[in-house]
């Protein structure tokens, strides 16, 4: 069987953007902020400090100390973050369902391939890409006042959020599952196939009948 190309695209990019998500998902590089802080002696540390979905993590910056925690308090109660953790669970859980689909569809082992499985697939994959980019959407719109209105003192000086490496494995993972449940709807258009013997004359034939 020859696979279509929009198929083969779309079972190659589908499981490469779950994981990259998933890569995003469980890393705590979402936001990352760095400060001053004094330290014995009246010397001066500099600490970087990093956000994720589920953990938050504090290193001291050219050495080998950071500390890692699951996310807490104010930042794992707003209802932003919450809302990002959901939507990448059901994003994750989409994409699987839809690969698996898939490979259902594209039955490598027979001559002809189920579209509609394939193209079911791709689309439980391309709404799989489409949550996880809502889900980095929120969380980089809202990403300097997470969890900060109900903070009562901050016990660090202020730190300079930015976006961090994760987040941006995030954005690629959602654009490439999207590509990819793309691909696999396409394959729900059966091509032409110039090698397929035309039917007989004797059966398009119109006959008149003189009487």
């Amino acid at each position: 069987m020859q696979t279509p190309a929009s198929m083969v695209t779309g079972i190659v990019f589908a499981p490469l953007g779950l994981a990259l998500v998933f890569t995003a998902a469980i890393t705590p590089q979402w936001r990352e902020g760095q400060t001053l802080v004094g330290v014995g002696g009246g010397g001066e540390a500099l600490l970087l400090r990093s956000d994720g979905l589920w953990e938050s993590c504090l290193q001291v910056v050219h050495s080998e100390l950071k500390r890692c925690w699951p996310a807490s308090g104010a930042y794992r109660r707003d209802g932003r973050v919450r809302l990002a953790q959901g939507l990448v669970l059901a994003s994750l859980f989409l994409c699987g369902a839809g690969i698996v689909l898939a490979s259902v569809g594209v039955r490598c082992w027979t001559d002809l391939p189920l579209r509609g499985v394939a193209a079911a697939g791709g689309l439980s994959v391309a709404l799989a890409g489409v949550l996880s980019l809502t889900a980095l959407a929120v969380y980089t719109h809202y990403l300097l006042v997470l969890g900060a209105e109900r903070l009562p003192q901050p016990t660090l000086p202020k730190l300079t959020l930015r976006p961090a490496g994760s987040l941006y494995f995030g954005w690629v993972g959602g654009c490439v599952q999207l590509l990819g449940g793309v691909a696999l709807l396409l394959s729900f258009k059966r091509p032409r196939c110039p090698s397929c013997p035309k039917p007989a004359a004797a059966d398009t034939e119109a006959y008149e009948v003189n009487c």
